[in-house]
């Protein structure tokens, strides 16, 4: 199926909250894969199918132990686990330090995760540029996604990496829900002569976030995040399923519009 990477150029712009947001809503069978060297906290941040914690010991860490001798698309199936409300996750490494053993690792990653046979996954690569070899991951994936603000500063980033990349590039902004339209048609503004795909947005949703952790009341589904996320997902699943034919930008994704659960 397809290879989805979620990255970012500067800072933390919400990857992980926005890899994990898209797939509880993805339209097709997903496996949300965590393959940011520096280290992620899924495990700590999300409960597994039966409410303890995931185990950190199975996952890209397993995964890397057996694939010196070989690495398939259907080996990874038992190295992931399930987070409750059955969305399938690959945990990745705790520390940086755990990734200097693995810089063998991502180009066989990848090749194995577009070749992964169940779904399509979605890659949290975290922040590019502190670990050149994940640049080997993104280069086998269908489509490459990367996260930005919509602060001069991070748009300014977003450019020199959108330079360095060198292929089309999908950009998602994540926005305020005062300024939200605004902030994503000036962001397309910027990036208009650039090799860029799409710009789509998520709206900046602390409380939406927290809920997508298990630690704050009220409804997921009505939350701004998860609102944006189905619209983002609907559209990018669609993207890739369509390979190059161009996707039409829509008239707007403003959350005040009302986008049903």
């Amino acid at each position: 199926m397809a290879l989805i990477v979620l990255a970012a150029d500067k800072g933390a712009p919400g990857v992980t909250t926005a890899a994990t947001a898209l797939g509880a809503v993805w339209p097709r069978p997903v496996l949300l894969a965590e393959c940011d060297p520096s280290g992620g906290d899924l495990a700590y941040r999300l409960p597994g199918a039966d409410g303890g914690m995931l185990n950190t010991g199975r996952g890209l860490l397993s995964l890397g132990a057996v694939a010196r001798r070989g690495l398939h698309g259907d080996q990874i199936q038992e190295h992931t686990q399930k987070l409750v409300g059955g969305l399938d996750v690959l945990v990745g490494l705790t520390t940086g330090e755990q990734a200097a053993g693995l810089t063998w690792l991502w180009g066989p990653l990848g090749r194995s995760l577009v070749a992964f046979p169940h779904a399509d996954v979605l890659a949290d690569c975290g922040r590019l540029g502190l670990h050149p070899q994940i640049n080997d991951l993104v280069a086998e994936a269908d489509q490459v996604v990367l996260l930005t603000r919509a602060s001069l500063d991070h748009v300014a980033h977003l450019r020199e990496r959108l330079t360095l990349i060198g292929r089309p590039v999908g950009v998602v902004v994540i926005a305020d829900p005062r300024s939200y339209r605004a902030s994503l048609e000036e962001v397309r503004r910027i990036v208009s002569g650039w090799d860029v795909a799409f710009v789509g947005g998520l709206a900046y949703d602390p409380k939406g976030a927290e809920l997508l952790r298990g630690q704050w009341g009220g409804r997921l589904d009505r939350s701004l995040l998860i609102r944006t996320a189905r619209e983002l997902a609907a559209r990018l699943a669609g993207h890739v399923a369509a390979g190059d034919r161009p996707v039409p930008q829509p008239k707007s994704q403003e959350p005040s519009n009302g986008v049903r659960p």
